[in-house]
């Protein structure tokens, strides 16, 4: 198949999974919450990420993602399926399942745990992203994986008429503009810290964690690069700084990002499921700490923040009966 453009939007959210106390998805929470965010200004939704706790996620709820995505956007963003597996036959069935669900893309991780070498990697990468028709992301985050996708291996993949980007964890800002000089990949920043330096040397978007709380100002830089304004889009990256290192620092993302749109009212438990767990006294101090620092960032308003550092401790069991394959 044949993809021109970009597919996946500029400002793209790492949704979180909005859960409800027990652990169970909180689907009328979800609805709104991706309704949310597209209305602040995101252009694409990457369901069933990290953020999204992919990992103790049923494969069932990560197809559901994929369709209420697809319902509450009605075409107003993208629709892309993360997480996958670190077992290829696995990650195949998943992303034909969320193909026939309708997503719009893919975004495929290096696979996890096993550590496979370069060749397995390569091999893994291209059997996932031929087995659809949907462009493909890759996912390089080897804080995370164990492993990078090295750029021997990149340039490779880049000859998959279906590997249309990567989204960059890695923070090594040299080889990304090496691959941009040498290939037609876009580039998507998987740091909320470094999305700016990423866009000023040629990214073509976010995939953020943050953008979950604020949307807008992502917006904001994303539209500014676009129009060559660096002044305007340094305004906006250095507003948002303190937001960024409240959600990015402390504890996961995730997390974070929970307690912060729970005390905010947008959602309606910060619950995680194990084994992430909520901020600790400590922790949630700290972030809160840090939100004190927030001025003047677009669509969110601190003044009516109510954290409840009991809703948040701890964590709560799925409960899913049967596999979570």
């Amino acid at each position: 198949m044949t993809h021109t453009g970009n597919p996946f939007g500029q400002v793209l959210v790492a949704l979180v999974t909005p859960m409800t106390a027990d652990g169970e998805v909180d689907w009328p929470a979800v609805e709104k919450h991706i309704d949310d965010v597209i209305v602040a200004g995101a252009d694409g939704i990457v369901v069933t990420g990290t953020t999204g706790e992919t990992s103790t996620l049923t494969d069932a709820e990560k197809i559901r993602l994929v369709e209420v995505g697809k319902d509450v956007s009605a075409g107003r963003a993208k629709i892309i399926t993360g997480g996958g597996s670190n077992e290829t036959a696995h990650a195949i069935a998943l992303y034909k399942a969320s193909e026939k669900a309708g997503a719009d893309g893919i975004m495929i991780v290096t696979p996890y745990y096993n550590k496979p070498t370069q060749a397995g990697i390569l091999t893994h990468f291209r059997l996932v992203a031929g087995a659809t028709d949907l462009p493909v992301i890759l996912y390089d985050i080897p804080g995370r994986t164990g492993v990078p996708i090295k750029y021997e291996t990149i340039l490779r993949l880049a000859k998959h008429p279906n590997i249309l980007a990567i989204k960059d964890a890695k923070g090594d800002f040299s080889e990304v503009s090496r691959v941009l000089n040498q290939t037609d990949l876009m580039y998507f920043s998987g740091d909320d810290a470094n999305v700016l330096p990423h866009l000023a040397i040629g990214a073509a978007g976010l995939i953020g964690v943050t953008a979950n709380i604020a949307a807008q100002p992502y917006r904001e830089i994303v539209n500014a690069v676009n129009a060559g304004d660096l002044h305007a889009a340094t305004a906006a990256h250095r507003k948002l700084e303190p937001l960024v290192r409240a959600v990015m620092t402390h504890v996961p993302g995730t997390v974070a990002a929970k307690y912060i749109l729970h005390g905010l009212g947008r959602i309606s438990s910060p619950r995680v499921r194990l084994p992430l767990v909520g901020p600790e006294e400590w922790e949630a101090a700290m972030i809160e700490d840090e939100l004190a620092l927030v001025r003047d960032v677009p669509g969110v308003d601190f003044s009516n923040f109510r954290p409840d550092r009991n809703a948040a401790a701890g964590g709560a069991l799925p409960q899913v009966s049967g596999t979570t394959r």
